[in-house]
């Protein structure tokens, strides 16, 4: 399946799912014009958080239709108080009063938050104007991660054109996005979530994993590299389903030939479609270097092993990226 099929499908698995999308930035132009495309194509439903008037005049400056898009100013929506005496509730421990509650939701990404919380929307998308941890935050005081995982993880899709490696070119990466360091255990908790969203969302019949390092089956000895063979071995024993093997180096991971040499017995090595990186520096190079000098398409950062779908954007993102995303958005499952 190529690329462009692959991203086709999940188009049409979001319009199947028919789901309701919350776009709290929504006086920043790529965001206005996504969501007049994805209303459009009937991607989603949207709602644009912001002030009315301001939405309006970005969109008329940017000729961009509005038409069937919800705008909502979170300081005249009737849901304002309501969210704000939640919030307070939710975070009372925490020291937050009603006051100090009714500021916070002020901000459109705590209110898209809450959104989500209180199944007003089925996901929230931002970050085209905050950074990750101004959109991250909100998550997970409100939203929180999935139960049994303990770390959320920024995983990227990457469609290659060079389709003899991973899935017909199709790989997942992670985590490239939101941990600067793992722990082993951190590194499992990576590995269920990128399984989970492979056969959900880009339809892998049969994730492998690869846990990564620059050693493959011993070749060297470091202390990083034992990191990666005790993340191999919680992994077994916490999701005995998953196919996952390391330590592996890039190569052996995903070139057949290579593989075969350094790990014959390896049932991923040369096949793997999913690379788990040891730590934020590695996983981020690697897919930038893989989407710049590979040419290949890399959406994300996709974020997993929240309870409920939210998704951060890059700040360079474009507006088909944000399509891209908020699609990808409307295919993930809350945890049950």
């Amino acid at each position: 399946m190529t690329n462009h099929l692959l991203l086709e499908r999940i188009r049409d698995n979001a319009k199947a799912a028919n789901k309701h999308i919350v776009l709290p930035e929504g006086t920043e132009p790529r965001t206005i014009a996504a969501a007049s495309i994805i209303t459009k194509e009937k991607i989603a439903r949207i709602t644009l958080l912001g002030d009315i008037d301001q939405i309006k005049a970005c969109a008329a400056e940017n000729n961009v239709d509005l038409s069937g898009i919800e705008l909502l100013d979170p300081l005249q929506s009737d849901l304002f108080e309501r969210f704000a005496v939640d919030f307070a509730k939710l975070r009372e421990k925490k020291g937050m009063t009603l006051e100090k509650a009714r500021e916070t939701m002020k901000n459109p990404l705590y209110f898209g938050a809450m959104m989500v919380q209180e199944d007003f929307a089925d996901g929230m998308v931002a970050g085209a104007k905050n950074s990750t941890s101004d959109v991250l935050r909100p998550a997970l005081q409100i939203i929180k991660t999935a139960r049994g995982v303990s770390t959320a993880c920024g995983a990227f899709f990457i469609f290659s054109p060079q389709t003899q490696y991973g899935e017909d070119g199709a790989f997942i990466f992670a985590d490239c996005g939101v941990n600067p360091t793992l722990t082993p255990e951190q590194m499992a908790d990576v590995a269920y979530c990128c399984h989970k969203t492979a056969i959900d969302i880009i339809g892998i019949k049969q994730p492998r994993i690869a846990m990564l390092s620059f050693s493959t089956k011993g070749s060297a000895q470091h202390e990083t590299v034992d990191k990666v063979r005790q993340a191999v071995e919680i992994t077994h024993e916490r999701y005995p389903e998953l196919i996952v093997d390391g330590e592996l180096q890039l190569d052996a991971a995903i070139v057949p030939r290579v593989g075969e040499l350094k790990a014959p017995d390896s049932p991923v090595a040369g096949h793997a479609n999913i690379l788990i990186f040891p730590d934020l520096q590695s996983g981020n190079i690697c897919y930038k270097a893989t989407q710049y000098f590979g040419n290949a398409i890399a959406l994300g950062p996709i974020l997993l092993g929240m309870a409920k779908p939210v998704n951060d954007l890059s700040r360079g993102c474009s507006v088909e990226d944000i399509v891209n995303i908020v699609a990808i958005v409307c295919c993930q499952q809350p945890d049950k």
